[in-house]
């Protein structure tokens, strides 16, 4: 057998899940959870006591953490619900493109091209006057079940 035989995909994540189980009755407010196959931010949580032999069952009404729609979710308390993992990351930022897309620098050096600019047109509006104003921006962005997108700016220019 070569070398050549054995071809193995390559993932950043090393094949961690992006999601991970947790009982649906110990899920709190501004924790979070997978709705629809969305990461959320839970906003509301309900629990319920049903019928003689029924099981409690846990009302979640949350927010998509990515487009900001209200989503809704009924579960047995003593059942399993996937939970994200969610990560927030800063990077600098070095370009706006014409075409919607941001340059970032990484920690290590690299840079990240394939963001876009975010919904947010006031988060847009802040990042663009920032940099044409010439003041060093860092973004933070929100990372969960392989999507990212750009959450906040902060500046670190010092006064100039």
């Amino acid at each position: 057998m070569s070398d050549d035989d054995h071809h193995f995909e390559s993932s950043a994540d090393a094949g961690a899940s992006k999601t991970y189980p947790q009982q649906a009755g110990t899920i709190r407010k501004s924790g979070h959870i997978v709705i629809k196959n969305r990461p959320c931010k839970v906003v509301e949580v309900s629990t319920s006591k049903t019928g003689k032999h029924g099981h409690a069952k846990c009302h979640f009404v949350a927010i998509d953490i990515f487009n900001g729609k209200k989503l809704e979710d009924i579960v047995p308390s003593s059942h399993n619900c996937d939970v994200p993992h969610v990560n927030r990351v800063d990077y600098q930022l070095l370009d706006i493109t014409e075409d919607g897309f941001v340059s970032l620098l990484t920690d290590s050096g690299d840079t990240k091209d394939d963001l876009k600019l975010p919904a947010d047109e006031a988060l847009v509006k802040q990042m663009k006057e920032g940099f044409e104003a010439g003041k060093d921006l860092i973004l933070s962005v929100m990372c969960a079940m392989g999507e990212e997108q750009i959450c906040a700016v902060k500046d670190v220019s010092g006064g100039k």
